[in-house]
């Protein structure tokens, strides 16, 4: 079973930036597409980003130019640096595997960021 283990959450003031990371326990994580995940209240969890195994990035189309995701495959970790973030970026966010396979059932507890207006 894989355990995916998300952090860098937190409070942050309109306009202002956040860098998650998630670390993936698994052996094999080089291969695998990664991406991040966002759940906002009353809303279902959406994908916010992907990366592949070679590097290549999808975006969903509004958080294009905002959001970066990029990986180090040596530390099993993806991150999503976020600027100019907005209160409608407020959400718990989770990474998990992307791409063709899908996401793993297992998911990790996320983490919370808060966008104040």
């Amino acid at each position: 079973q894989v355990h995916l283990v998300e952090s860098g959450g937190g409070l942050v003031q309109a306009g202002g930036s956040l860098r998650l990371s998630c670390v993936a326990s698994t052996a094999i994580f080089s291969i695998y597409s990664m991406g991040w995940y966002r759940q906002a209240p009353g809303k279902q969890r959406e994908l916010v980003a992907t990366i592949d195994n070679t590097g290549g990035t999808t975006y969903a189309d509004s958080l294009k130019g905002r959001f970066t995701i990029s990986r180090d495959n040596a530390k099993n970790t993806v991150y999503l640096q976020m600027n100019s973030l907005k209160p409608e970026d407020t959400a718990v966010y989770y990474c998990n595997r992307a791409g063709s396979l899908g996401a793993w059932n297992y998911w990790g507890q996320g983490t919370q960021v808060t966008v104040s207006s």
